[in-house]
């Protein structure tokens, strides 16, 4: 197997490709970039940084992988880039690497699809199996789980976190956390409801999505307090995972605020 790097590249004698590396036309590979095996670069992708691109994965034109943050504090210290296997970013994708006031790496998982104009900020971390739709943004130290689903134009403040299989509408503004399986819309984004089409999409049993269904409208329902809503969940769902899965991503501290309904339980998705 052979790489090919089109005679208008310009790769540093010190990056490391693999094997059956195709670089495009005016395409820049700097430094300290390490390419997978099978990595495709369109053309005109300029990569830089201490940066590891995937094996199979796909960058196409005009995408900024690994240049530094769009943060001030940044002072030029060692942060990474690491895009994971089998992606596709489309044209105009920017990733940027951590900082030290975040934990000095940006991590996009395996199999995601970042679609025209996506934009990933300094040390956030996505998971695997995400897809996110044209211009959609996230702003510094975000965390995204597997599966999640954006819609185009949507942007998300920093330090948020976002459960996973949660589907985030088009044009919306996320500012704060939104839960697993979740449905949230709106600007600023409200909780709409749980992602029922992307729930049945993964295949979850019939079972498993009603015990959600039945914890999600206790836990947000109006009555008592959410604290009290929460412990009366995890005793009665004790042993349903997906249901485990939202308590406990709620329990977990954060930055952020919980994304909640705006009337009662709101109308699932």
């Amino acid at each position: 197997m052979t790489t090919t790097i089109h005679p208008t590249a310009i790769v540093s004698p010190d990056a490391k490709l693999g094997d059956n590396v195709t670089i495009g036309p005016y395409s820049m590979v700097g430094d300290s970039v390490e390419l997978g095996e099978g990595v495709t670069l369109i053309s005109h992708v300029s990569i830089d940084g201490r940066t590891r691109i995937g094996a199979r994965t796909k960058i196409y034109p005009f995408s900024s992988i690994g240049h530094p943050p769009q943060d001030l504090k940044y002072e030029g210290e060692p942060s990474t880039v690491t895009v994971g296997d089998d992606c596709v970013l489309r044209e105009y994708v920017t990733i940027n690497p951590g900082t030290a006031g975040g934990g000095m790496q940006t991590v996009v998982g395996n199999r995601c699809l970042l679609m025209v104009g996506v934009h990933i900020a300094h040390d956030c971390l996505v998971g695997n199996n995400v897809v996110m739709a044209n211009q959609a943004s996230l702003a510094g130290h975000c965390v995204v789980d597997d599966y999640v689903r954006f819609g185009g134009l949507c942007g998300v403040h920093q330090f948020v976190r976002i459960g996973a299989h949660a589907f985030i509408g088009a044009m919306t503004f996320v500012d704060n956390d939104v839960i697993p399986y979740g449905s949230v819309l709106g600007n600023r984004a409200y909780l709409g409801g749980l992602n029922l089409v992307g729930l049945k999409r993964a295949r979850f049993d019939r079972e498993s999505i009603h015990a959600l269904r039945a914890a999600y409208r206790m836990i947000f329902s109006n009555e008592g307090t959410l604290r009290e809503r929460i412990e009366d969940a995890a005793e009665i769902f004790t042993g349903q995972t997906l249901v485990e899965e939202v308590i406990n991503f709620i329990r977990k501290p954060s930055e952020r605020s919980l994304c909640m309904p705006r009337n009662g339980a709101g109308a699932e998705q």
